[in-house]
């Protein structure tokens, strides 16, 4: 797995709108849910979860698309659509952004996959962890540790 050194960028499909993270995720993952699947066109979609004070757009400004409060909200460029961030209501100090947007692959390797109740069923991932819904509160925080752990032994760093 590549080293990665923070801050890194990363941009839209136009290059029009770049976002910028200053510190590694807390927690990667590929979600399943059936709004996953229709949002990203895909069989999943993936997200790097990120402390929101390490998160910030770089240029340009996203607009709001696809799923609209009061859950949730998603963010996309305004001139090529691309689906860039997620903020979920009452999870302020976070923000889930769309990892394949950075130049480092690693950052789109998922650790934990959620919702596989809904997963297709040609697809396997290399999670570390799986959940048919999503994580409880206890099992979420050991993830978040054990994630830091990965992440310490294959050497991210910060700028």
């Amino acid at each position: 797995m590549d080293k990665i050194s923070y801050p890194v960028t990363g941009s839209c499909r136009c290059g029009k709108l770049e976002i910028a993270l200053a510190a590694p995720p807390v927690l990667t993952a590929a979600c399943h849910c059936r709004g996953c699947q229709k949002m990203s066109s895909s069989a999943f979609s993936l997200t790097a979860m990120c402390k929101s004070d390490s998160f910030r757009v770089v240029r340009g400004t996203p607009v709001k698309g696809g799923a609209q409060g009061p859950e949730l909200d998603h963010f996309f460029c305004p001139d090529c659509k691309t689906w860039m961030f997620t903020r979920i209501t009452g999870m302020d100090d976070f923000v889930n952004v769309r990892p394949t947007l950075f130049d480092q692959k690693s950052l789109a390797t998922p650790f934990i996959e959620t919702m596989t109740s809904e997963k297709l069923p040609w697809v396997s991932i290399p999670a570390q962890h799986s959940f048919t819904g999503f994580p409880d509160v206890d099992d979420f925080m050991k993830l978040l540790d054990d994630f830091s752990q990965t992440q310490d032994q294959q050497g991210s760093r910060r700028g």
